[in-house]
């Protein structure tokens, strides 16, 4: 499938993951529309929705760049119908916006609680909800949300309970919408990496460069999304997808040119 003139939806596209799938697939000739909260660049992070959209349309998309807090229903909303008056629909939308926090219940403030549930779970509920009327007049038309497999194994709850029922809400989403807008030819599916993915939130918030450099680069995510998002929408829904698996079956075994170290150890995702 081509991504030529397709319009993609991206919740947290000023960096990271989020940015690195819009750079794919603008590379495509996709239109991106850049959602996130950020117009004044924080040092500790890097980015705006405006410096993202320019690397986006220097990689020959077109970007239309949108601050919206997706804990705010009217935001989405907003975000949502200048999409489609500036691109004429939405063909393609990534749930990728989330807060983290790896706290044990001891140690989890009632803001930090509201924040994971509000973005990852509200905002991923609420932001699906407004593209999916422009989603059924898509062609191919794919939701991906940027979340883990579901295993109810307690070490996966252990010590960041709240954090982990956030992204396993994510993950129950996709499923549900999956059954729900199967009828529609809507593909709803997750993708989580097999290993760190280096971020500002790693960098930052869970083990600092020494973690950073037995990351992987967000790339992986983005080339495992271009091939996800290329299956017919009407048989590739309901899926879980590691990002590993989906380059194997791509036919991309070598994977050394997305380590931050090349040939250095790597740490294993949370979740996997």
């Amino acid at each position: 499938m081509s991504f030529k003139n397709k319009t993609v939806f991206i919740t947290g596209a000023s960096r990271g993951i989020g940015k690195a799938i819009a750079l794919k697939l603008a590379g495509e000739g996709a239109n991106i529309v850049v959602v996130a909260k950020s117009i004044e660049e924080n040092p500790k992070l890097g980015g705006t929705i405006f410096s993202a959209a320019k690397e986006i349309e220097d990689a020959g998309g077109k970007a239309l760049a949108v601050q919206c807090d997706i804990r705010f229903e009217d935001q989405i909303q907003n975000a949502v119908e200048k999409a489609v008056e500036t691109f004429g629909g939405i063909d393609i939308l990534i749930n990728n916006a989330s807060a983290i926090s790896l706290t044990n219940v001891e140690q989890t403030s009632a803001k930090a609680f509201g924040l994971m549930h509000d973005i990852n779970v509200k905002g991923t509920f609420f932001v699906s909800k407004a593209c999916i009327p422009y989603l059924r007049k898509g062609d191919n038309a794919h939701i991906l949300n940027l979340s883990p497999p579901i295993n109810l194994d307690q070490k996966w709850l252990t010590n960041h309970i709240a954090y982990t029922m956030s992204k396993y809400n994510m993950t129950m989403i996709a499923l549900g919408l999956s059954g729900e807008l199967k009828k529609d030819h809507i593909a709803v599916n997750t993708l989580w990496p097999r290993t760190t993915i280096a971020t500002a939130a790693v960098r930052n918030l869970l083990g600092g460069e020494m973690l950073i450099k037995m990351s992987r680069t967000p790339e992986i995510i983005a080339d495992s999304a271009f091939y996800i998002l290329q299956k017919p929408s009407s048989e590739c829904t309901g899926n879980s997808f590691i990002d590993e698996d989906v380059l194997k079956q791509a036919g991309i075994t070598d994977l050394e040119k997305y380590a931050i170290l090349p040939g250095g150890k790597l740490y294993t995702d949370l979740f996997l």
